[in-house]
């Protein structure tokens, strides 16, 4: 007879889409499933008024066989973190991390963004919440500051959360202008691109524009975009992994403007492991997501960033090449494989 399995239960908030930390989920679920020592589930909890959507089901079901969608407040709660003897939390929701204590489970947390510093009942529990876990991790210095400001604790540590990356490469001679990838909302510095790209007077056939993604901004976005007669620019919408991979390879540059407290920048990492350098803002986690290879502009700032997409687009193909390099080289260190949650979760110290 084999040794008892771990029960691992990960466990989470959604909106119930398919989104960076839901994918992170998954990706952590997809290797526990593979080690012997675990037997794993995966629990949404769905925010208010929200419905699991299909891709995200269909994801989170292809890879395990023990998946629930709880609603805000679900009975069921009680009976799944009864289950588990270790749950991966994703930031500190106090009906899930007070109910594993009293438990006597272990509690590692995630913690995805920034603390607001509201003084509120909210952010009081959550705070608490934070402080009932084994081990906390941040998944950027900026949101661990925003945590823990004054002294970091011994039981907390920051790095980012990630799940797969592009294997796809294309020789950076042949890249050609700049990309960005995200979600069409206000402060994501999408406005700021196209008004620097008109400043800079670029030509598109040398140095292209391609916007992928879709939003609520998007009659803005149009409207500026004509405006400023930019009509060649790039903008397909939202494409498939493959159609996606091929166009941030194949980009000199990835663009990220934010003017959000950002919590970590997420399209930056995954620009680095392709060797494709960024143009990011000093906003929240993006200078740590950009890397030593990136340029820095300042938030909401259109002459700042047009300084940089035209530093980007003069550089002699010798500093280009350095920069790509350690644009990937430079990740080794930044990121955690996904082995080290194996050991974390069963450390005692």
């Amino acid at each position: 007879m084999g040794e008892k399995k771990h029960k691992l239960l990960i466990i989470g908030p959604t909106h119930g889409v398919y989104g960076g930390m839901e994918a992170f989920m998954i990706a952590i679920a997809e290797a526990a499933m593979q080690w012997e020592e675990y037997e794993v589930r995966i629990c949404f909890k769905l925010v208010k008024y929200a419905k699991a959507e299909a891709n995200l089901i269909n994801a989170a079901e292809k890879i395990c066989d023990k998946v629930d969608f709880i609603d805000r407040g679900s009975l069921k709660l009680f009976n799944i973190i009864w289950w588990a003897d270790i749950l991966h939390v994703q930031n500190t929701p106090p009906d899930v991390i007070f109910t594993a204590k009293l438990l006597a489970k272990r509690i590692f947390l995630t913690i995805h963004n920034w603390r607001r510093t509201e003084k509120n009942i909210h952010n009081i529990l959550w705070g608490y919440a934070a402080k009932c876990a084994d081990k906390r991790w941040y998944n950027s210095k900026f949101v661990w500051d925003t945590w823990e400001p004054i002294k970091k604790s011994n039981k907390s540590d920051a790095f980012p959360t990630v799940s797969k990356f592009s294997s796809g490469w294309c020789a950076p001679e042949k890249r050609m202008g700049f990309i960005f990838l995200g979600r069409w909302i206000e402060n994501k510095g999408i406005e700021e691109i196209l008004r620097a790209y008109a400043l800079n007077n670029f030509d598109v056939e040398k140095y292209p524009l391609t916007i992928l993604g879709d939003g609520p901004i998007r009659p803005v976005v149009l409207k500026l975009k004509d405006q400023l007669n930019l009509q060649k620019i790039n903008i397909p919408g939202f494409v498939d992994a493959k159609t996606k991979e091929e166009l941030l390879i194949s980009a000199k540059w990835l663009l990220s403007p934010a003017n959000t407290k950002e919590d970590m920048g997420l399209t930056p990492i995954e620009a680095r492991s392709v060797g494709v350098p960024s143009i990011v803002t000093r906003d929240g986690g993006l200078p740590e997501a950009g890397g030593p290879a990136a340029f820095i502009a300042e938030p909401g700032d259109v002459d700042s960033l047009a300084k940089c997409m035209q530093r980007a687009m003069i550089m002699s193909d010798e500093e280009y090449l350095k920069r790509t390099i350690l644009a990937k080289d430079s990740l080794k260190g930044f990121l955690r494989p996904i082995e080290f949650y194996r050991k974390a979760f069963l450390d005692k110290e």
